[in-house]
């Protein structure tokens, strides 16, 4: 069972879809928050877990991110990492207040972006019992540093003077300038990094495309990413219970790995074999496993 829904983050009304076991039986349950991964919607990927964790027990709550989607936010396509763990505690804020809902027994799980989004929300809000994440990825060691090991450090501080340059001109009535998350076409990729690729083919064509995924950025929110790092704090979130799930052929994966080891205890690397960082966000021979694990661990870890 799925019901919209709407929830204050940060003034803004955010859009949601609350999915319930079908076989509810009126007892409390214990939930989870799946936030999205950065140029998707609720509709996405976040959906196939959030109703794959339906079926297991759990209420799970998706929604799109401030900004984006259906959710309320101007400039849109802005992506700003603050705003976005924001949202995930407002999500979890929201659950609280919903009668069929245990507010000792709620969780979180990030996709891509929010891989980071969710565990830095964590590491504060001791209301998140248990931390998961899926082909997890810190926007600003995606973005930024990756910027700077293939073209140097003087491009972020040029696109820095840029993002100042194109406040000033929002600021004047122009309409904020935007990049794109995926490649539009396939044409040309043959060099490009595998993530880059296999996004293309999921956000860009029927396999995962969405009219709300509108695969643009603000341009100019890279001067609040440059600020922001997920796991900077990450062993704040222990003694609760974090399981970064990736797969073996992931060219992503080093970002939970490197998480898994700045962590302490109660921390878990689970690794897909064959799958790589988008095929855990649809296939189903890669999906099923990681739904399985995150059952198990959600299973243990929100109990009454």
């Amino acid at each position: 069972m799925k019901t919209n829904v709407t929830f204050p983050s940060s003034g803004l009304n955010l859009a949601g879809i609350l999915f319930t076991p079908d076989s509810h039986t009126g007892a409390p349950l214990p939930a989870v928050v799946v936030s999205h991964p950065g140029g998707g919607v609720k509709e996405q990927t976040a959906s196939i877990y959030a109703e794959r964790l339906a079926r297991e027990g759990f209420a799970t709550l998706v929604f799109d991110a401030a900004y984006q989607g259906e959710s309320e936010g101007t400039p849109r396509g802005l992506e700003n990492p603050f705003q976005r763990a924001e949202d995930v505690r407002a999500a979890v804020t929201y659950l609280t207040t919903r009668d069929h809902i245990d507010p000792a027994r709620i969780g979180a799980l990030g996709i891509c972006a929010s891989g980071g989004y969710v565990p830095f929300a964590a590491q504060t809000d001791h209301r998140i019992k248990a931390v998961g994440t899926v082909s997890a990825v810190d926007i600003r060691s995606l973005l930024v540093e990756g910027l700077g090991r293939t073209q140097g450090p003087e491009v972020l501080q040029a696109m820095l003077d840029q993002a100042g340059a194109l406040r000033t001109a929002e600021a004047r009535g122009e309409a904020p300038a935007t990049m794109n998350w995926a490649p539009e076409s396939p044409e040309g990729l043959e060099e490009a990094p595998v993530l880059y690729r296999e996004a293309q083919d999921y956000y860009r064509t029927p396999r995962g495309g969405h009219c709300n995924s509108t695969n643009e950025w603000v341009l100019r929110s890279i001067d609040q990413i440059a600020q922001y790092d997920s796991y900077a704090m990450i062993e704040l979130i222990s003694p609760r219970p974090l399981l970064m799930i990736v797969g073996s052929e992931a060219d992503t994966a080093y970002f939970s790995r490197e998480a898994i080891e700045k962590a302490r205890d109660n921390a878990e690397l689970f690794v897909v074999e064959g799958a790589t960082h988008v095929s855990l966000y649809d296939k189903d021979e890669h999906v099923t496993p990681a739904v399985a694990k995150l059952t198990d661990f959600f299973g243990k870890n929100l109990t009454a």
